[in-house]
């Protein structure tokens, strides 16, 4: 039998982690049964991970049997991706071992072993249909108290025995909906809050996790009406709503694609998907692209990519444009119905007709436009002519026809459609007319039924408009709703002033870590359910949130402290020689990438300390240390990090300019260890691994509000807002965090561990004194590059 060392090597060779070899081993069954495995299938290199595991599975169910004939079968299975789960691993054990005196065919496992046996979600719910239908008397009058027992009943059903475990759930809740309906008070079981005894003093299992509190249920989000209590001036659209949503919440993201989002549009995200998704509802993320000019491809692209960073997945994904044949019947239907007429007055002449006074505020008289007592026959035909091409951009649009008498400018003849002689990307050249924001946002809201329109409270004024325009097509009113954007203070984020700063070379691009685009803030490297989980602590009302960056730079350096690994990196190297060992000397030196409580689930590493290592220049000085220096100096050894024994100051080498090159030090491994003053952290330069740049991020403005400097917001940017240093390296085991990216480690009763897809900007781990890192886009396997996230300490972000 192999050794303990012998198994550990060949588990690592295969693919298994040094910590999960070493766990294997130590049940000497599962151990010799997974060696007997892999030398049977004659794997002795890396195995996919998933098929890893079930080989493993394999080796706990076969570590008992007293025979083994046919087990390769199984494991060829595994390897050629015919066994795919833990339960057909055990289904084909079975088989083979009541086969122990015979041969067994390929057929005869796969039949066994359910291969190929693949349901799909519509077979599974099929088949769930018809056994509660069998059941339908007792469910409708039980209702949702029954779910959990017919959860564990369908699950036993012979016909699922090869259904995808994960499709039960979303299915059976799915048909309850449709049996039932929504929850109600029938199904709220009230229970006796029962009086916790106190825990004893120092009683560590009584420490439990406390879950964060939910912005969805309190504040704004808390008091939002239930689907179906939608007011509504014709009530039996509510009827026809609930048809379609089936008493779900239904939401959308509706961002113009015109531009990067920024970090108000995080809280807008998790608003609308959020709200959704603690409801059991759906989100849509609908392209509000009715103004061709000004969309790109790149930001429709980006768009997506944010809402999947921010791990949210829309239900579906629609366009206004997908609506503009409904939207101009309906344009059709509002002039025949007398509340629109196409006017042909100039800007300035709408202007005044709004009562805007000279110097550009609102409050003057207000007049009716002289083509708005035209006739309906009149209208349309000067409407399709501007369908037809037949105006020119600006000279004629479609006006509402709402109430020129009311306090709200949002009702005084808006703008439903403009000429724009624009190809428009998803319709070509179909339209020369375009629908407004005013016109299609109620109306594509209606379109989709969405139960809550959630939306900024700069569209409070809106809401009537929007409203009236439902009410005089009679079609669904969806509720709109109104919540304080989310400002970060001491930058900007206004597209056209980033535009300024990309196009003159101020900042890298749109992406440039220092501004707060969302893609700007990906590639500083700052995770996504840091955002959520700062979101979520401040909650939701109708005041805008004004929020200094240095604040949200704690809540992510408290965010990264609990979810990333901690190596040393060294920013200033200088080389240090231990003159008391030989060349070729080295000590194994195991560190836990994050120590203290929490930390176990990251494991440990090895690291070579050995003749030659390097330490921080700032760690070293030729004169006597004083009683306020700690650090290396002649009289005052220090320890190196995890290093058993203390290095002491013998001399330096200089260069011609006089500057410290190198410094010649003793290991003190001749006598018992002595408590240092102070322990630094160390690179060995035999496995140092070179950064290209280190890139130190501050803010990019000095002042908190840097639109508001006497000469432009440019004139407030802050010139060492980005600092490069080269030459720092960093231990071997960043190459050990660049593969296990992204490591997706788990924030204690946080809801918003969210799973990232690898990339650059998931290779971050906390660079011992020096703050938060992670690897940029500009990265490659040859060159590091690495952004700064966050500094260690509130403090150093102020300086």
């Amino acid at each position: 039998m192999s050794s303990d060392e012998e198994l550990v090597a060949l588990f690592e060779r295969v693919g298994l982690s040094d910590k999960k070899s070493v766990e294997i081993i130590k049940n000497k069954k599962v151990s010799a049964s997974l060696s007997a495995i892999l030398d049977e299938a004659k794997i002795d290199s890396a195995v996919e991970e998933k098929k890893l595991s079930l080989l493993h599975q394999l080796a706990v169910e076969t570590s008992k049997s007293t025979s083994t004939n046919n087990r390769v079968l199984v494991s060829a299975a595994i390897l050629d991706g015919r066994i795919k789960t833990n339960l057909q691993i055990s289904e084909a054990v079975k088989f083979i071992s009541g086969k122990e005196n015979g041969s067994v065919s390929v057929d005869e496992l796969n039949d066994a072993a359910g291969v190929g046996q693949e349901l799909s979600a519509e077979d599974v719910k099929a088949v769930i249909a018809d056994w509660m239908n069998s059941n339908k008397q007792e469910i409708e009058s039980k209702r949702y108290s029954v779910l959990p027992r017919v959860l564990g009943e369908v699950k036993k059903l012979p016909s699922l025995k090869w259904a995808a475990p994960n499709l039960f759930k979303p299915i059976i809740d799915d048909l309850f909906l449709q049996f039932c309906g929504p929850k109600d008070d029938r199904d709220v079981v009230k229970k006796e809050k029962k009086k916790k005894a106190p825990a004893a003093s120092g009683d560590a299992k009584s420490k439990t996790v406390e879950p964060e509190r939910s912005m969805f249920s309190e504040g704004f989000l808390g008091d939002l009406h239930k689907p179906g209590d939608q007011p509504q001036k014709y009530p039996e659209l509510i009827k026809e709503h609930l048809a379609f949503s089936k008493g779900k919440v239904l939401t959308r993201f509706p961002p113009e694609p015109n531009g990067f989002l920024h970090i108000g549009h995080s809280k807008a995200i998790m608003v609308n998907f959020g709200y959704a998704k603690f409801h059991d509802g759906n989100c849509y993320l609908r392209f509000d692209d009715t103004n061709p000019e000004a969309e790109e491809e790149v930001y429709f692209n980006s768009i997506k990519d944010m809402v999947e960073w921010l791990g949210f997945e829309p239900w579906k994904i629609t366009y206004s444009s997908d609506y503009f044949d409904q939207l101009y019947d309906l344009a059709e239907k509002l002039i025949n119905s007398g509340y629109a007429y196409v006017c042909q007055c100039t800007p300035e002449e709408v202007k005044a007709n709004r009562g805007m006074k000279p110097d550009g505020t609102l409050g003057g008289e207000r007049s009716a436009c002289s083509h708005r007592s035209k006739s309906v026959e009149q209208n349309l035909e000067e409407f399709r002519k501007m369908k037809n091409g037949g105006y020119a951009v600006g000279e004629a649009t479609l006006r509402m026809k709402q109430d020129l008498e009311s306090p709200s400018p949002q009702m005084w003849d808006l703008v439903a459609y403009r000429v724009l002689n624009t190809p428009h990307h998803r319709t070509g050249d179909k339209w020369k007319i375009y629908p407004t924001y005013d016109f299609t946002h109620c109306l594509v809201d209606s379109f989709e039924n969405i139960s809550h329109s959630l939306c900024t409270t700069e569209f409070r004024l809106s809401r009537e408009s929007y409203e009236w325009l439902c009410d005089v097509l009679h079609v669904y009113r969806p509720a709109q709703r109104e919540y304080g954007r989310l400002n970060i203070t001491g930058t900007i984020m206004s597209k056209r002033k980033i535009a300024k700063l990309v196009n003159e070379g101020y900042v890298r691009g749109w992406d440039d870590p220092r501004l707060y685009t969302l893609e700007a803030i990906r590639r500083r490297g700052i995770p996504p359910g840091a955002i959520l989980s700062f979101i979520n602590t401040l909650g939701v009302t109708t005041s805008t949130t004004n929020i200094q960056a240095v604040r949200f730079e704690s809540a992510v350096r408290g965010f990264l402290d609990q979810t990333t690994p901690r190596l040393m990196m060294v920013l200033n190297p200088i080389e240090v020689v231990v003159d008391n060992v030989d060349e070729d000397y080295e000590e194994t030196i195991e560190i836990p990438y994050k120590p203290g409580k929490g930390g176990e689930s990251f494991g440990s590493r090895t690291i070579k300390f050995g003749k030659r290592v390097y330490i921080d220049r700032a760690d070293i000085r030729e004169e006597e240390a004083d009683k306020d220096y700690f650090r290396l100096a002649p009289g005052q050894p220090v320890g190196l990090m995890k290093v058993p024994f203390n290095i002491s100051f013998k001399s330096v080498e200089k260069d011609a300019d006089g500057n410290i090159t190198k410094v010649h030090v003793n290991y003190d491994n001749d006598g018992a260890v002595k408590k240092p003053k102070t322990f630094i952290h160390w690179v060995p330069k035999k496995d140092a691994i070179p950064v290209k740049q280190v890139r130190i991020y501050n803010q990019l403005f000095h002042s908190e509000n840097p639109s508001a400097h006497p000469d432009g917001y440019l004139a407030d940017i802050n010139p060492d807002s980005e600092e490069v240093i080269v030459g720092a390296v960093v231990e071997p085991s960043f190459r050990d965090v660049v593969k296990k990216s992204p490591l997706n480690a788990e924030v204690a009763g946080s809801q918003f561990n969210i799973k990232e897809k690898k990339g650059n900007n998931t290779v971050r781990f906390q660079a011992l004194r020096e703050g938060y890192f992670c690897e940029d886009k500009d990265s490659t396997a040859d060159e590091v590059v690495l952004n700064r996230i966050v500094t260690l300490k509130e403090d150093s972000a102020k300086n």
